[in-house]
């Protein structure tokens, strides 16, 4: 029979269907008589269990059944996703189910893959549904196939094909394989802007952090193109010209085109500047709590200058921010600009609504596995069941950043249901490893390498406790010193520290002499938090001092010996003061930092006083520049008629002070060339440092351009400049997996007759 398209209505198809359904069910050709169930078998099972299906079926021994309950029945099963055929017989009251198991997977394999690790792979293919000890179909199979040919397209391997084998084995299982092809890398070829007159293209091309390649584009990849990074690259774009008057400035169209051969890829980005607007003037309307003055200085929008996005954003979440140190969460703050074409200016209204008052309900945490939740908490600055306040809720989030064991700290308010003026905190922690191993290196061609390296554990077992141990291998600065942190030893943020150390030193000389110099003490500090960024150190401690005379003593220990005699007991009390507002502690970008410490021998054979401060700085130039600055000065004398002692001199020369000369072989030499250090001590040193050329933007590989300058002095020396070394360079920084690297090449330009030049040094677990 032949049956025309035109003549097959839409009530003859569904007869049809009809029909075809009712014939799978045994008993009647067209429908089953309604009747009680007896018993319910199943067959064809071989790893699914039978309870699997009972649980599943509509209807249980004892209901009654009718076809309703057999169309559901079937839908059900094939619902499952684990049979690849379902029906049902009826034989007098008994319902026989009977399916066909879809093969199971035994093993999932790649070949052919490099780009990716096969556990990146088999993670993608889980989430869409294909695992091993999972039912097998061919569309899953095909679901896979496209999902492994995304993830290679995230990665600009637009080539790469796919080829799925799938091969069955015993106990109706499966394996599959996958055979990638991955080929070549697409890479950018070009990029244009089209329709950009205020700047030029190469200007804004700049701004990206994709581009066409460099020599460095084997590291950072940025030829390799990516939606979600030209998205990025975009708003960038956009920001740049909101950012200097053109508020109409918009992005018609971007076209990304590749090659036949899937290795060339072009963008072209099409773009309208608009013209340039000057702010004439800015109007605050709306309910400013009666504070309408303190508001107004929080604006950062200059009437006279070309409009701004950035500053309006800045001024709207000052505004924001401000309402909520009042409780207000829910503050709005909108920029509305009245826009007059015909002069090119706008007045920007900012119109605000503190809407409802709110408190905090709960303060949630999560992500912290390790670390416990009080050490979170003890952080916070914003209490449960007190009124909500922002700068509260942003100070406490910086405290808790910098505890220095979470990757990132993110802090949000949800509405509570049921309520209008209640918020929950919610914080999210992503932890990362706190353990540090710091390694040290020098190399010189009169000395040999020397090697030093610290492990410490910044949040010991989740407690925020601090544990360190240092030691040091090396031929002159033997070291072993074991330091324990309790940082809130009570409850009000008092922090205690305990020392143990034992020190075996050498000073640097002209290897001919073997004397040297064992320390061994302890010593307990505490630190007392005046503010959020300031401390106050005390403590006390014990410590022995013994000089080991060997051949050619410096005259100097001689000296000191004949007073002091070769062993000396000290009993230091240490005083010091500190204040941070560095925006980072591994990579600063802005901020500063102050240390100043005080130790004074208050009892045993040597009485003394010993000073130091440090002042570092940063300052951003803009987006890829900052100036660092580095001081250090440092003071001692004897007290009460008793020497300095000169074991406690300080050191200059090497990485942290002047680089370019050996460690520590600056400063007061003995008739015998051995390195004394002094009393006294001035180091300076800037830096300029940008992003590593071709890196982008990204700040944690960065080069930088250096000039130190600095000497110790004896206590009878007065400090002066026509003794100081000087000295100038590039290094490189990086933060890496195992802690932040330095490397420094340098060229002493200041130096004098028998200084020990050392040019290249390097050290992981340093910041200046």
């Amino acid at each position: 029979m032949i049956l025309h398209r035109k003549t097959l209505s839409a009530r003859a198809v569904q007869a049809i269907c009809a029909t075809l359904f009712a014939a799978t069910i045994h008993g009647s050709a067209w429908a089953i008589d309604p009747f009680t169930v007896r018993d319910i078998r199943v067959e064809g099972l071989q790893r699914v269990e039978p309870g699997t299906i009972f649980v599943t079926l509509p209807f249980q021994v004892g209901d009654t059944y009718n076809d309703d309950k057999a169309s559901a029945a079937i839908r059900s099963l094939f619902s499952l996703g684990l049979f690849k055929d379902v029906r049902i017989d009826v034989q007098g009251n008994v319902v026989v189910v009977i399916v066909e198991e879809r093969p199971t997977i035994a093993d999932v394999s790649f070949s052919g893959t490099k780009e990716f690790d096969k556990e990146v792979l088999t993670k993608a293919l889980r989430e869409v549904g294909l695992a091993e000890g999972r039912a097998f179909d061919k569309a899953l199979a095909d679901r896979a196939e496209q999902e492994l040919k995304r993830q290679y397209l995230n990665r600009s391997l637009y080539g790469a094909e796919v080829i799925t084998t799938v091969t069955p084995i015993e106990r109706n299982r499966v394996n599959l394989n996958f055979n990638v092809i991955e080929g070549d890398v697409a890479k950018i070829k070009t990029i244009n802007i089209v329709g950009a007159q205020a700047f030029s293209e190469n200007t804004l091309k700049g701004l990206f952090d994709q581009d066409t390649g460099g020599w460095l584009s084997w590291y950072t990849k940025s030829d390799r193109y990516s939606r979600t990074k030209l998205n990025a690259d975009l708003e960038t774009l956009r920001s740049y010209y909101l950012t200097r008057g053109y508020l109409e400035f918009k992005i018609d169209s971007t076209q990304v085109a590749i090659s036949p051969d899937k290795q060339s890829i072009g963008i072209t980005v099409n773009i309208t500047e608009g013209a340039r607007f000057t702010v004439s003037g800015v109007k605050l309307e709306g309910n400013f709590l009666g504070k309408i003055e303190e508001f107004k200085s929080f604006v950062r929008i200059v009437p006279g200058q070309a409009y701004n996005s950035e500053r309006v954003a800045e001024t709207t979440k000052a505004f924001t921010d401000y309402f909520g140190n009042f409780g207000y969460a829910f503050a709005q703050v909108q920029a509305r600009p009245d826009i007059d074409r015909v002069n090119n200016t706008v007045v920007i209204n900012l119109v605000a609504d503190p809407s409802r008052r709110a408190y905090v309900r709960k303060i949630n945490i999560a992500g912290n596995n390790r670390t416990r939740d009080e050490v979170i908490r003890r952080e916070f600055r914003q209490f449960e069941s007190s009124w909500y306040d922002g700068e509260k809720i942003k100070l406490s989030r910086d405290r808790v950043d910098r505890l220095g064991y979470f990757k990132s700290v993110d802090v949000d308010t949800s509405d509570v249901a049921g309520t209008n003026d209640q918020v929950d905190v919610n914080v999210k922690v992503d932890e990362k490893p706190t353990g540090n191993l710091t390694l040290g290196a020098g190399f010189s061609s009169s000395d040999k390498l020397s090697l030093q390296f610290k492990v410490q554990q910044e949040n010991v077992f989740g407690s925020g406790n601090y544990l360190g141990i240092d030691l040091n291998t090396s031929k002159l600065n033997r070291t072993l010193a074991i330091t324990a942190v309790d940082p809130y030893f009570t409850q009000d943020g008092i922090s205690r520290a305990v020392d143990v150390y034992f020190r075996a030193q050498k000073p640097v000389d002209t290897n001919t002499n073997d004397y040297r110099i064992n320390t061994r003490g302890t010593s307990l500090r505490f630190g007392v938090p005046f503010s959020e960024k300031t401390t106050v150190f005390f403590g006390l401690g014990l410590e022995q001092t013994q000089i080991v005379p060997g051949t050619n003593l410096p005259a100097a220990y001689l000296a000191y010996t004949s007073v002091a005699g070769l062993k000396s007991t000290l009993v230091p009390l240490t005083l010091g003061w500190s204040s941070d507002t560095r925006d980072s502690a591994l990579a600063p970008n802005s901020g500063n930092l102050q240390r100043l410490n005080g130790e004074m021998g208050v009892a045993g054979d040597a009485k003394y006083l010993r000073t130091s401060y440090q002042y570092q700085a940063f300052v951003p130039i803009n987006k890829k520049f900052t100036v660092a600055f580095n001081s250090e000065f440092g003071w001692g004398r004897g007290l009460s008629g008793s020497p300095y002692p000169v074991f406690k001199n300080n050191f200059a020369g090497g990485l942290g002070s002047v680089r370019g000369f050996e460690q520590g072989t600056l400063g007061p030499r003995d008739i015998t060339g051995a390195y004394l250090g002094g009393s006294k001590k001035l180091l300076g040193a800037v830096e300029l440092q940008t992003p590593f050329p071709g890196a982008g933007n990204d700040r944690t590989l960065r080069l930088f351009g250096f000039f130190d300058v600095g000497n110790v002095f004896s206590e009878t020396e007065n400090y002066s400049f026509k003794d100081m070394r000087a000295s100038t360079g590039i290094g490189l920084s990086w933060i890496s997996p195992v802690g932040p690297l330095r490397l420094a090449y340098a060229n002493p330009v200041r130096k004098q007759a028998g200084d020990k030049i050392q040019k290249l040094q390097f050290q992981i677990g340093t910041t200046f």
